[in-house]
């Protein structure tokens, strides 16, 4: 497969996970009357709006090239929370396929982050 073509790849399986978590983003900051009952359930009510605002901002770092690591690992953190909650209160884990999604284009992107540096 060429470089030009593992891009491609990146992109689209990338595309899907940033469009799930840009839109879970807008309506918590928009706080949309489903997003609210739920987040408010789970005891997150106060926080709503600055979860939208951390999803949106590792999205936008993700998709620039330079803070592009550092967006991979924001997003596997903030999703991997999201993930121990939801199994914790017993509901579908929806964050797991956009995990998943995230590190399969992480991946194609560049496997040099997935390296062992022999540097100490």
């Amino acid at each position: 497969m060429t470089t030009k073509t593992k891009k491609i790849i990146s992109i689209v399986v990338g595309a899907v996970p940033a469009a799930m978590v840009l839109m879970s983003g807008i309506m918590k900051l928009t706080l949309n009357p489903k997003m609210v009952e739920g987040l408010t359930q789970g005891g997150f009510g106060s926080y709503i709006q600055l979860f939208g605002a951390i999803e949106i901002v590792s999205l936008i770092l993700f998709f620039i090239p330079k803070t592009k690591k550092i967006g991979f690992y924001l997003l596997l953190s903030y999703l991997g929370g999201a993930m121990s909650v939801e199994l914790g209160h017993g509901v579908a884990p929806m964050s797991i396929p956009i995990l998943i999604l995230l590190w399969i284009s992480f991946f194609l992107d560049d496997k040099q982050n997935f390296i062992k540096s022999t540097n100490a």
